[in-house]
């Protein structure tokens, strides 16, 4: 991945951690067409099977990515990106949603 692609992700991940954080309003999100999800899956050290585990997609999606035969759409593209560039924080809202605090008064108590 080139530098200028690199910062173009980093730019649109910033600004949508941004918009989520209501610090302002959102801009065109570029998603870049290809994601290697290969490469976001070795940086972690993650095997396929320990990949789509943690972050909840099947065996079977990421070994059809990582070879080819179909692509992720604009949202899980997002999504992955947001796992390339911070994993710690998407492992932590998942760990969130796993094992909610019940005595959370936020939107997602109210939903379960």
């Amino acid at each position: 991945m080139s530098k200028k692609v690199f910062d173009q992700i980093a730019e649109g991940m910033n600004e949508a951690l941004a918009v989520a954080r209501g610090t302002t309003k959102p801009h065109k999100l570029h998603v870049p067409a290809e994601i290697d999800i290969k490469a976001i899956r070795k940086s972690l050290g993650l095997s396929q099977e320990d990949f789509a585990a943690e972050f909840c997609f099947s065996i079977s999606q990421i070994r059809d990515w990582e070879q080819g035969r179909s692509r992720p759409l604009d949202n899980t593209r997002v999504y992955l990106l947001m796992i390339a560039k911070n994993p710690d924080v998407v492992r932590k809202m998942l760990e969130e949603i796993r094992h909610p605090n019940h005595d959370d008064d936020g939107p997602m108590a109210a939903a379960m």
